[in-house]
C-alpha cells in the first residue's frame, strides 16, 4: 500500500460512513493534482519522502477529517468560553472560601493540628477544583453541541449584568492596590450620601444574579454533602460528642445516614431549578412557584427532624406551654441546667420551621401578584 492510500484510509476512518466515499474521492483528486504538479516541476516521479512532505502539507488525517464533519470543532467554542471562565472563577472562589472556613473550624475545635489541617485543606482544594472545572467543562461541552443555545447567552438584558460585577471583587490587581493604599473598604473614595432605602435597593441583586448565586451555592453544598469537596470531613462523631448525657455524635450520624439521599436530591433539583430560572430571565412567578415547592420540601424536612428523626426525643415538646417553660429555664439558670443544648436545638428547629413557613407565604403572595411587594414610603 503506497503512502497516499494509507493516508486516505486514515482520513476515511474518522469520517461518517454515509459520506466517507465521496469525501475520500474528492480528497484523492486534490492530492493527485498536487502530486502531478510536484512531479511536473521535478521532471521525475516523487520519492516517498517528497510524497510524505506533500501529505504533511495537506494536513494530519484527524485535522483533515474534522473539516468535513458537522458540528462544533472545539470542546467549548469562543461564544461559550467566557461563560465557562466566569463560572470557573466564581466556583473556585466559593470553594476556596468554604475550604478556608472548614480549615478554621477544624483548627479551632482541635480536630487536627494546624499543619495537618492545612495539608488536608490543600489536598481537598485541589480535588475540589478538579471536580468544579470538570463539571463546568462537561456542562459547556453539552451546551456547545445544542442546536439552540440558552437564552441567557443570546437574549441577555442590561439589568441582569450586575452579577458579572462580582468578577471585579476577584481581581488580584485591585486587591493589591487596596493593600498598598491600606484602603480595604474603599474609604479613600468619596461617596454620595444615600438614604437607607436607596442603599437597600442598590444592594439588591437582579433575579438572574440571585439565581446564578443560588446555583453556585447549592453546587458547593452538594459537592460537600456527597464528599466530592472535602472542606471538612462529614464524620458526625467528630463534629459532636456527648453533652448532658446525650450522644449527639451518634444522633447526628443516624440523621446524616437517613437524610443523605433526600438532601442530595433536594440539592440537585434546586441547582437545576436555579439554572432554569436564570436561563428564563428570572421570571417572578416561576421563582415564586419554585420557592413554594422547595419551601414545602424544607418545611417537611424540619418536621421530620421534630417528629421522626433521631433528634426528636431530645427536642420534641407536646405543647406551647412546655416549649416556653424549657426556654424560661434556659435563661433563668444561664444555660447551666441539664438539657441546655437540647433546648437551644429545640428553638433552632422551631425557628427554622417558622422561617420556611414565612418563605412559603411570601412566595404565594408573589405568585398571585406577579411581583415583589412594594414598601410604603418611610418604611
Amino acid at each position: 500500500m503506497d503512502l497516499m492510500e494509507r493516508y486516505l484510509n486514515a482520513v476515511a476512518a474518522q469520517l461518517p460512513k454515509d459520506v466517507r466515499e465521496d469525501i475520500v474521492a474528492e480528497l484523492r483528486d486534490e492530492i493527485m493534482g498536487r502530486l502531478e504538479a510536484l512531479e511536473a516541476r521535478l521532471g521525475r516521479p516523487a520519492t516517498d519522502d517528497e510524497v510524505e512532505t506533500l501529505l504533511r502539507e495537506v494536513g494530519h488525517p484527524l485535522s483533515v477529517a474534522a473539516r468535513y464533519r458537522p458540528g462544533p470543532q472545539a470542546l467549548i467554542g469562543p461564544a461559550l468560553y467566557p461563560w465557562w471562565l466566569f463560572g470557573a472563577k466564581v466556583g473556585l472562589v466559593v470553594m476556596a472560601a468554604v475550604t478556608l472556613v472548614g480549615l478554621a473550624v477544624r483548627v479551632l475545635v482541635g480536630d487536627v493540628y494546624p499543619g495537618q489541617a492545612i495539608g488536608q485543606a490543600i489536598a481537598s482544594l485541589f480535588s475540589g477544583a478538579v471536580t468544579v472545572v470538570g463539571l463546568l467543562t462537561l456542562a459547556g461541552f453539552i451546551l456547545e453541541r445544542q442546536e439552540k443555545k440558552p437564552d441567557f447567552i443570546a437574549k441577555w438584558r442590561v439589568k441582569d449584568l450586575g452579577v458579572f460585577e462580582l468578577a471585579s471583587d476577584f481581581d488580584a490587581e485591585r486587591w493589591g492596590r487596596k493593600i498598598a493604599q491600606e484602603d480595604w473598604f474603599g474609604r479613600g473614595r468619596a461617596r454620595p450620601s444615600k438614604s437607607g432605602r436607596e442603599v437597600r435597593k442598590g444592594a439588591q441583586m437582579s433575579p438572574v444574579a440571585r439565581a446564578v448565586a443560588s446555583a453556585i451555592g447549592w453546587t458547593v453544598v452538594l459537592l460537600w454533602w456527597t464528599g466530592l469537596l472535602q472542606a471538612w470531613p462529614l464524620r458526625p462523631e467528630e463534629l459532636a460528642g456527648v453533652v448532658d448525657g446525650v450522644d449527639y455524635g451518634r444522633i447526628l450520624g443516624r440523621m446524616v445516614a437517613a437524610a443523605y439521599w433526600p438532601v442530595t436530591l433536594f440539592a440537585v433539583c434546586r441547582i437545576g431549578f436555579d439554572l432554569m430560572r436564570a436561563a428564563s430571565g428570572g421570571s417572578v412567578r416561576l421563582t415564586a412557584l419554585g420557592d413554594i415547592l422547595f419551601g414545602l420540601a424544607a418545611a417537611w424536612g424540619v418536621l421530620w427532624v421534630w417528629f421522626w428523626s433521631a433528634l426528636s426525643p431530645v427536642v420534641w415538646v407536646g405543647t406551647a406551654t412546655a416549649f416556653f417553660e424549657r426556654v424560661r429555664l434556659l435563661f433563668e439558670r444561664d444555660g447551666d441546667h441539664a438539657g441546655g443544648v437540647a433546648t437551644i436545638l429545640m428553638v433552632v428547629v422551631v425557628w427554622a420551621f417558622a422561617v420556611e413557613v414565612a418563605r412559603i407565604v411570601r412566595a404565594v403572595a408573589r405568585l398571585i401578584v406577579g411581583g415583589e411587594a412594594k414598601p410604603l414610603d418611610g418604611v
